[in-house]
């Protein structure tokens, strides 16, 4: 059986000799360097556009600096494995201010629905930049992150899968269109790897488990995407039959602890979950958002019992939660650089965001006729 615990231990974890591994033989991109700024500007507005009249969202600016003492940042996960860059600001002031850059704006969006006036079935985006220095640097992880970030109002009756899948589809449909979009565009891009997948198929973590029991978490992913080339999995966070949660996620933000599905009489939890695809490029799984109907005061308290995190309820922004100062809503990241490279049949992160790279790294993907930009 495979090592589930370091499964769990956080993306892109491994070596440089996997990585050379994994990456495609012979591969030659279909967009050279200035197409491809160009089809990122397209799908960029694409997205953005039919993002916000698909959820009925308004675009709104989000901060790439918090106050440490907020509680608004990000932490990612739940074991603090990966923490945020801290540091001091405000020249002549007698206590300088302690702030960290944003890891994301999950915690964030949630307070600015009420910052914003955001009313019942409304929301927002923005078009996020954050930065995660404890990520192991590969061909499909970065230090730089970009992302869609979104989150709209909803009421206590909205909590339910029901919803959280409406939601899904209509993200997929968006994302689906981006690409038929790129395509148009530059016809290269058609023909030499199959089609984009219609249909999203939903599964329970539980269920993805049921099917692969001897598997840690990537694998199974792998080996489920293979069958279903774009799925939906459902309850990340929750711990499983098999005495581990299938990812780990942060105890204050999705709602990963209530009951939903009752399956052959077994009890599956979580209103969260990720969009996975098979990448045909890389043939490899390919993770692009994450989304989730948020905590309620009680499924707050609930899930930072179980993670010993308890603490947390005296930050500022915990305490709104548990006063009903903010709104109940769900919300989600699309990651912007992997949807590129998805819909532009790229291999690399690198090939659709400027940012830093190991040498090591530059020096595999150069073989292999792989241009990272810098």
């Amino acid at each position: 059986m495979g090592d589930k615990k370091a499964d769990l231990a956080g993306p892109g974890i491994g070596t440089y000799e996997e990585v050379e591994k994994s990456l495609p033989v012979n591969y030659k991109p279909l967009l050279n360097p200035k197409e491809t700024q160009i089809a990122l500007f397209e799908v960029k507005k694409y997205i953005e556009e039919h993002l916000g009249k698909e959820l009925n969202l308004i675009r709104v600016e989000s901060p790439l600096i918090v106050d440490t003492d907020s509680g608004m940042n990000d932490y990612l996960d739940r074991d603090g494995s990966r923490t945020p860059i801290d540091f001091t600001c405000g020249l002549g002031l007698d206590k300088r201010i302690d702030a960290q850059v944003v890891q994301a704006a999950t915690k964030w969006k949630r307070w600015a629905l009420k910052q914003f006036g955001i009313e019942m079935g409304e929301g927002l985006f923005t078009d996020m930049r954050a930065v995660r220095k404890d990520y192991f640097l590969d061909h499909d992880h970065s230090s730089y992150v970009d992302q869609w970030d979104w989150e709209r109002v909803i009421s206590e009756k909205d909590r339910n899968l029901d919803l959280l899948k409406d939601v899904v589809k209509k993200i997929w449909k968006v994302i689906l269109g981006a690409g038929n979009h790129a395509e148009a565009m530059f016809p290269q891009l058609k023909g030499v790897y199959p089609d984009l997948p219609e249909e999203l198929t939903f599964l329970h973590a539980e269920e993805i488990l049921e099917m692969y029991p001897d598997l840690p978490r990537k694998q199974r992913e792998t080996e489920v995407i293979k069958k279903y080339p774009a799925i939906f999995i459902i309850g990340i966070g929750w711990t499983l039959e098999d005495g581990y949660p299938h990812e780990m996620r942060a105890a204050d933000y999705d709602d990963w602890v209530t009951p939903t599905i009752k399956k052959n009489g077994k009890l599956m939890h979580g209103l969260n979950g990720d969009i996975l695809v098979w990448n045909p490029v890389t043939k490899r799984r390919h993770e692009l958002t994450s989304m989730g109907i948020r905590v309620t005061k009680d499924t707050l308290v609930e899930q930072l019992k179980l993670t010993g995190q308890e603490d947390f309820l005296n930050l500022p922004y915990h305490k709104m939660i548990m006063n009903d100062e903010i709104p109940l809503s769900i919300g989600g990241g699309i990651g912007q650089s992997r949807t590129y490279g998805y819909l532009l049949r790229k291999a690399a992160l690198g090939e659709c965001s400027v940012t830093v790279w190991p040498k090591k790294l530059r020096d595999i993907c150069a073989e292999k006729q792989i241009h990272l930009l810098q």
